[in-house]
């Protein structure tokens, strides 16, 4: 069985308090785009072997053993020791560390696809338990519908947001952000405006209104992920954001739109339709 693990956008990102239990509080919206990894799951013949794991495309940094893939067969085998061996191949496209959230679907998505492919039976309740255990950002593609996300990003709420009918580009420039930190250079503050409240203007407004609060530390070490942002408004942009702690960086632009596409070679540069 073949699967397409798709990667997401955050549309603003509030940190609002450190939590006791060393995570923090967020709100921010997940959007789902069709930019996509691609994830294959068949049955071993060898279910003593338990996981054949291996990987093409993009590289990914460290060890097999940490893969979110790798990771999500090990948490169903602890709780579903009859579950047969198999051998799973990830080719990455999404670019690693960026912000897109490839990993975290990685992972939920060998979730919902060992479920499938050995009629594990597991509810979506069930399988969104055991993505929290992989990751905070992890339960959003169980559910892979654009969303409010609150509390470590696993509280969500389904939105009725289309941005269909809008073209997205999206930069990476190559540079690794360590998540932790990020969390690290960020004073938490409360909200001014709901996050739910500003989703719903006009994307023209969200300019002004819709903030991702990463970016002013990022921008700060790394003057090259500010410039993408402002280069995508003066080519036009309805709205620009890095997505995440970074390092990509989003532009939002009407379908029509014809932007120029000035950026250094060693950029990863894709343009998609929302």
């Amino acid at each position: 069985m073949i699967v397409f693990p798709n990667c997401k956008i955050n549309l603003g990102l509030r940190i609002l308090g450190k939590r006791s239990d060393g995570y923090h509080d967020l709100e921010t919206v997940f959007y789902p785009l069709p930019f996509c990894d691609i994830l294959e799951v068949i049955h071993s013949t060898d279910d003593d072997l338990g996981l054949s794991f291996s990987t093409s495309g993009s590289p990914i940094e460290g060890n097999n053993s940490k893969n979110l893939c790798v990771k999500a067969y090990e948490l169903l085998q602890k709780y579903h020791p009859a579950l047969p061996g198999a051998k799973v191949h990830l080719h990455k496209v999404i670019p690693s560390g960026a912000g897109l959230g490839g990993g975290s679907a990685d992972g939920a998505f060998t979730l919902k696809l060992l479920n499938a492919k050995f009629d594990l039976q597991l509810s979506n309740d069930q399988l969104n338990d055991y993505a929290l255990q992989l990751g905070s950002d992890c339960p959003f593609f169980i559910l892979n519908k654009p969303s409010l996300a609150e509390g470590r990003g696993e509280i969500l709420e389904t939105l009725q947001l289309d941005l269909s009918h809008y073209k997205f580009l999206i930069v990476n420039p190559a540079i690794h952000i360590n998540t932790a930190e990020a969390f690290a250079a960020i004073s938490p503050s409360i909200r001014p405006r709901a996050l739910k409240e500003i989703i719903q203007q006009p994307i023209d407004t969200w300019k002004h209104d819709l903030i991702n609060d990463f970016e002013e530390s990022a921008f700060r070490q790394f003057p090259e992920i500010e410039a993408i942002k402002t280069r995508f408004y003066d080519a036009g942009a309805l709205y620009a954001s890095m997505s995440g702690t970074g390092s990509t960086v989003y532009g939002i632009f009407t379908k029509d739109a014809v932007a120029d596409h000035p950026f250094p070679p060693n950029y990863f540069l894709k343009e998609l339709n929302g």
